[in-house]
């Protein structure tokens, strides 16, 4: 009987339920009590039907529509509940001042979107998906009555490029030598932030709340689009051209990184930089390589979500943070340096973090396609742990911080904190559920590239073929 249910529908549906019975209610902690609650149960939902393997039956709007709208397999499986994850925790610590600020409405909207995107593979519900997403926060500049300009046009670009490429890909039987694969190429990276299309994401950061703007960006659907768009059905040189500029973009994003003095911006150049790898690692289109970007993908959510939380919350006591000073706010807020360090770290892949496995996967894989790509793989990590290193010793350190007001972490910050750090711990404790996961995914996706590809086309063979066959320990 619980089979027979469409579960999934539920999990996107919910959130806008949220979001009408928000509709008019000028209550900041009413409409954050609802909120929360309704974010928590679709967070509960996703993970008890990532966990307990229930399948996607017919949906209701497949019924509706008469089009298979809503696809859960071995890859989207794990990204429902990361994603529901990173919206109740960044709700859940937006407390204070900020929640007077903040639109709980929009950001229950903005989920129930998001969610619907990494829920279907079919080409025009993505595209219509991935369009309207840019909506909410195009309302919420409007409302802080900050220029939108730069937002709007890549944005207008990125609609442009998907829609015209997606109707050319209808339209043509030579994809190597089309239009379709150039526009759809160009979304994927306008939409991932890539260089040179990375400047709206520092004017998003710089405009918008903290928090909006991370929940913006860290459920990286550009590399969704590319995972259903591009690499099914694309040739080899649109994975590299996506590929290179995703590694001279990781590279540049930890330099920029790790110069910056405002904080917002040093956060920003650190996520695109750990999202770029992402995409650095789909091109290696082998299993192990593969399997080590999707669990890099998963380990950047959670780790990089809290590294934002905790820089919010510190931002929300002493304004927009400098990097050219020190604030020396250890003693005054001790589980938040912690925190600090220990979800920063974990980006990096530090032993005994989620981020351990997935860094190792990913810089073996590298190495083993290209030295030089190697090489600077790790060259971008290392930047980027020594950008982090920087910050803390900036933010809580080098002086003391004379403060009358109590500064110490509020429950809700707390709890949010305290299940970031656990999966954290555990994901780098016991690595293997996870991986196991992110491996099936990726021989999932490479079945489905060989059925899509001539053998023309097909992935670089590597001298360790066969040992990336092989399941991981």
């Amino acid at each position: 009987m619980i089979g027979l249910i469409p579960w999934y529908d539920l999990v996107p549906l919910l959130p806008i339920l949220g979001a009408v019975v928000l509709l008019g209610n000028p209550n900041p902690q009413r409409a954050r009590d609802i909120c929360l609650w309704i974010s928590g149960i679709t967070l509960a939902l996703a993970t008890i039907l990532h966990l307990a393997n229930i399948p996607a039956n017919a949906s209701w709007l497949g019924n509706i529509s008469g089009a298979d709208l809503i696809h859960i397999d071995e890859f989207s499986g794990p990204l429902l509940p990361l994603t529901a994850l990173i919206y109740f925790v960044t709700l859940l610590a937006t407390v204070g001042h900020k929640a007077k600020k903040f639109s709980f409405g929009g950001a229950l909207l903005s989920e129930s979107i998001t969610l619907f995107t990494l829920s279907t593979e079919n080409t025009w519900w993505l595209v219509f998906l991935l369009c309207v997403g840019i909506v909410p926060m195009w309302f919420e500049l409007r409302a802080r009555q900050a220029s939108a300009r730069i937002f709007l046009i890549h944005q207008s670009l990125f609609a442009l490029c998907l829609i015209a490429g997606a109707w050319l890909s209808e339209r043509t039987t030579v994809p190597s030598l089309n239009l379709s694969v150039t526009l759809l190429t160009l979304a994927v990276l306008i939409r991932s932030g890539a260089f040179p299309f990375h400047c709206w994401r520092l004017d998003l950061f710089d405009k918008a709340s903290f928090g909006s703007a991370i929940l913006f960006t860290a459920p990286m659907t550009g590399a969704y689009l590319c995972m259903r768009m591009v690499l099914p059905t694309e040739p080899d040189w649109a994975l590299h051209t996506i590929s290179v500029l995703s590694l001279a973009t990781s590279v540049y994003a930890a330099g920029m990184a790790l110069v910056q003095n405002d904080g917002r911006r040093f956060y920003c150049y650190l996520f695109l930089s750990h999202a770029s790898l992402v995409l650095v690692g789909l091109e290696i289109a082998t299993p192990i390589g593969l399997a080590g970007a999707l669990s890099m993908w998963l380990s950047v959510g959670i780790a990089l979500t809290g590294f934002g939380i905790t820089m919010r919350c510190i931002e929300a006591r002493v304004g927009r943070i400098e990097l050219n000073r020190y604030y020396g706010l250890y003693n005054h807020m001790p589980t938040m340096a912690a925190f600090f360090l220990l979800t920063g770290l974990a980006s990096v892949g530090f032993p005994c973090t989620i981020g351990f496995i997935a860094a190792e996967l990913l810089t073996e894989s590298a190495i083993a396609i290209s030295p030089w790509i190697g090489c600077l793989v790790v060259l971008s990590t290392t930047l980027n742990g020594i950008a982090i290193m920087r910050a803390y010793f900036r933010i809580f350190t080098g002086t003391k911080h004379a403060s009358t007001i109590p500064m110490l972490s509020q429950p809700e910050e707390k709890f949010a904190i305290t299940v970031m750090a656990l999966l954290i711990l555990g994901g780098g404790l016991y690595p293997q559920p996870g991986v196991k996961s992110r491996y099936d995914a990726a021989i999932h996706l490479l079945e489905n590239y060989h059925r899509s590809t001539p053998h023309s086309q097909e992935p670089h063979s590597q001298d360790s073929d066969s040992r990336d066959q092989a399941s991981p320990k």
